[in-house]
């Protein structure tokens, strides 16, 4: 495939993880190509990331065990905006819900939206050991979601305390955040129904674990993921995407002039905005227009962009 990147304006990308990819090569000087960080535009990151999270997340589990929620205790591994709509999704459902963060941002917004602030590890501090784990929370867990994009978030040492029977499931993004692997290494896995197991930990009938979608997107594994009119704004986001770089023409540069055109960067938002008008639309919303003398005091043009680049939504 390498030799089509000569003729490739650019790529556009839809996830978190991707991105991170994506800059890792930026930074490292192995991009090729333009990229537009799809991920990032609000009309994807608040609708697929938080809303389709909120809608797919207890959708999963249910279907999965059949289990009542209210009433149990959740632990959402992570409050980006996939941590937001997966704690709101476990709300709504009744649970009890705790929330694990590392970002002093994220976790202020969890606390301000009304949820206890947790560690999995005792004074915060993972030490990489059974002795430094929270086994008092843990004990008092029914359900552990990863949202994060990280690694071994959900680590042996927490798998081993946690309380006998819970539910643990990811909707981050690979099996890793999850460490499977040492269970798959140490524990006896019984499949009770597609994409739902029971691990046991010791010989001990009643001593298992129940792991959805053996640690994948649990959105997927156990369910249809989000709904078309979620999914429908991303998407539109990467055909904008697409012809964006289609008009920067980035692979009929100079050769000698590529290199300073080279970047990634989030959809621009007078398309992210274009999304987002045609989706209240979709529900049938009516916006109001600014006056010229609104638009002038505000600094605006009357059409949009009505934000700056770095307005956080």
């Amino acid at each position: 495939f390498r030799s089509m990147l000569e003729t490739i304006n650019g790529i556009s990308e839809e996830t978190t993880t991707g991105v991170h990819r994506l800059i890792d090569m930026l930074n490292k000087g192995t991009l090729k190509v333009p990229a537009i960080n799809v991920n990032d535009a609000v009309a994807k990151s608040k609708n697929d990331n938080k809303y389709g999270c909120r809608h797919s997340l207890n959708d999963a589990i249910k279907r999965a065990t059949d289990m009542l929620l209210a009433g149990r205790r959740a632990l959402v591994i992570g409050y980006g905006d996939v941590g937001k709509g997966s704690a709101q999704s476990l709300r709504q459902e009744g649970m009890i819900v705790r929330v694990s963060e590392v970002d002093p941002i994220c976790a202020m917004q969890a606390c301000m939206d009304g949820y206890e602030l947790v560690s999995p590890y005792i004074d915060g501090k993972n030490a990489n050991s059974a002795e430094g784990i929270n086994t008092r929370l843990l004990q008092d867990t029914d359900l552990i979601v990863t949202t994060t994009g990280n690694y071994h978030v959900c680590d042996k040492h927490m798998l081993a305390a946690l309380k006998s029977g819970a539910v643990v499931c990811n909707i981050g993004h690979f099996d890793t955040e999850i460490d499977t692997q040492f269970m798959r290494d140490t524990w006896k896995w019984v499949e009770i129904k597609p994409q739902v197991h029971q691990v046991y930990r010791s010989e001990n009938e009643g001593d298992y674990l129940i792991l959805l979608a053996e640690g994948r997107l649990v959105n997927l594994g156990n369910a249809t993921g989000h709904p078309s009119r979620v999914m429908d704004g991303s998407f539109a986001n990467q055909v904008l995407a697409q012809m964006y770089l289609h008009e920067e023409k980035f692979s009929e540069l100079p050769s000698d002039e590529r290199a300073n055109g080279l970047y990634v960067k989030v959809l621009p938002k007078k398309l992210d905005e274009e999304v987002a008008a045609a989706m209240v639309a979709g529900f049938s919303g009516v916006m109001t227009q600014l006056t010229p003398e609104q638009a002038e005091y505000l600094g605006v043009p009357v059409e949009g962009p009505f934000k700056p680049d770095d307005y956080k939504y």
